[in-house]
């Protein structure tokens, strides 16, 4: 496994400047599709980092150690069989990608675009409503009976989602029959089904990856390009805590740390 996994990452690198970004770069291809060997070959490493710190080839801490290391970067074994993997775009290939979709024709762009500026869920985004967006303070206030976890779920809206949104409402505004909905399908007054994004990444040559996926796209930029706390991630996601006892602690949503955190993030995606 070593020769497989670790080598071709490692190469001929002393032991003394192996990191945690090079044992990440070995586990997260394999740490969803191949989890039994990903801990197999990341015990392994973390031994044999322990062995070379004890005979004095290395010091500090062991960056394969899996509590308050690759705890905070992977998910539990027993979780990884519950998750459903999305193929997701890198978030170095962001940029042009929004660059694409704002040239993209009819309501696809516009959708999924406000879809990854916001990180929500694709039922949530599709079925958004007027009635949830306070427009003056600039906060999207999901209801408990649209979430996945039944929980309400205030998103704070970034400049270019606060773009979009005033496009679709000056759209809304010219109907002789206002919809509910911020986004409208083929038909007037209902919301768009999965099948108009899919379609657009169709027309740009982009199956390999899904809507859902930029969820994915989002958590990977935050932990490797920002500071912010791992629980401020998860609450932009709607994630519920795993951790019964933080869970109880926690009261807040972190809105204003969000409004940072989406902010930074509309700026990269807006960047190309």
């Amino acid at each position: 496994t070593l020769q497989t996994y670790v080598y071709p990452v490692f190469g001929d690198k002393s032991v003394a400047t192996i990191d945690v970004v090079m044992v990440k770069k070995v586990l997260a291809p394999i740490w969803l599709t191949k989890n039994e060997t990903a801990e197999r070959v990341r015990g392994r490493v973390e031994k044999i980092l322990a062995w070379a710190t004890v005979h004095g080839y290395r010091t500090g801490d062991n960056p394969a150690r899996w509590a308050g290391y690759l705890s905070e970067i992977f998910p539990k074994r027993a979780a990884v069989r519950k998750i459903q993997h999305h193929p997701a775009l890198p978030y170095a290939e962001l940029p042009q990608f929004m660059r694409l979709l704002k040239q993209a024709p009819g309501i696809g762009g516009w959708l999924m675009r406000f879809l990854i500026l916001t990180a929500t869920r694709t039922t949530e985004a599709r079925a958004a409503e007027w009635s949830e967006i306070d427009l003056q303070e600039q906060v999207w206030s999901i209801p408990a009976l649209r979430m996945k976890a039944a929980r309400p779920h205030r998103v704070p809206l970034s400049e270019p989602a606060m773009e979009i949104l005033r496009h679709m409402k000056a759209i809304n505004d010219a109907y002789p029959t206002p919809s509910k909905y911020v986004f409208n399908g083929q038909t007037w007054g209902k919301h768009p089904s999965e099948a108009i994004m899919l379609a657009l990444l169709k027309r740009i040559e982009r199956t390999d990856i899904v809507p859902h996926g930029f969820r994915s796209t989002f958590r990977d930029f935050v932990a490797e390009k920002t500071d912010f706390p791992r629980e401020v991630a998860e609450a932009a996601l709607a994630h519920a805590l795993q951790d019964k006892t933080e869970a109880a602690y926690q009261r807040g949503d972190y809105l204003e740390k969000r409004r940072e955190l989406m902010t930074l993030w509309a700026n990269f995606c807006m960047s190309g």
